[in-house]
């Protein structure tokens, strides 16, 4: 088919439906990985948009625009589908911050590795809780509800109708609190343990001065961290099904507050 009989209404609607694809596969977790060739993200933003196309270009209606309201437009459903994968990331987050804490407590401060999603330092024990997390989240399929919401998100929020002046951005201040929260349950048992191994420590240097509790607490400190995060791996577990279940509704609850 020649490209130049293709009615650049047509086109338009692709670039739209396009832009928002490409805003909420940016924001998949495995895929926004700077790991990820770009050349897998933009075909699968393609893909997902030649399949959404024929089904959402009925509901969409655009009026004729300008070449600038049009880039405009394009700008903002992007940052409609980053707005979106910015609930996601939060979990992914609240996991890093509850791991780095504990690997400070355990010793772990100078244990850095490289983490390829951030290009950056991360403690070791957040890059091993992080990777956990990542295949929780692809086990429950939760890669499948972003897809699924880039489908139903036309119905809550249609294009340019979207409003950060309202409830949204309180909402998302009220997640990024809620991160804290989850980071504090995420780590909560092992940093009881810690606290109590501290604590008999720092009798055990009073009863005996010649002892040297400093070096003694580093192998029993990484010996007691591991032993309760491998303990408690199915309670993480759990607690991360529960934050990607609720995925959905906070996501939904994002776009019903960008359309008010």
């Amino acid at each position: 088919m020649d490209p130049l009989l293709i009615p650049i209404e047509q086109f338009q609607l692709f670039l739209v439906v396009l832009s928002r694809v490409a805003g909420f596969v940016g924001a998949i977790p495995v895929i926004s990985s700077v790991q990820s060739p770009k050349q897998i993200k933009i075909a699968l933003a393609c893909s997902v948009a030649l399949v959404l196309f024929p089904i959402m270009s009925p509901v969409i209606h655009i009026k004729e625009l300008t070449m600038p309201s049009f880039a405009l437009l394009i700008v903002a459903e992007v940052l409609v589908g980053t707005t979106i994968g910015f609930a996601a990331k939060l979990i992914f987050t609240s996991i890093e911050f509850g791991a780095t804490v504990i690997g400070y407590q355990m010793g772990f401060a100078a244990a850095n590795v490289f983490d390829p999603q951030t290009k950056g330092q991360v403690a070791l024990i957040s890059q091993f809780q992080n990777s956990f997390a990542i295949l929780i989240f692809l086990a429950i399929d939760g890669h499948h509800i972003f897809i699924h919401t880039a489908s139903i998100s036309y119905q809550f929020l249609p294009p340019g109708q979207f409003n950060y002046s309202g409830g949204a951005v309180p909402y998302l201040i009220e997640l990024t609190a809620h991160m804290f929260q989850m980071g504090i349950q995420f780590s909560a048992p092992v940093l009881a343990v810690l606290l109590l191994s501290g604590l008999i420590l720092g009798i055990l240097s009073r009863v005996f001065p010649q002892l040297n509790v400093f070096m003694l607490s580093f192998p029993i400190n990484i010996g007691l961290a591991f032993t309760v995060i491998s303990l408690t791996l199915g309670l993480l577990a759990m607690l991360l099904s529960r934050e990607f279940d609720q995925l959905p509704e906070r996501i939904l609850n994002i776009l019903t507050l960008l359309h008010n």
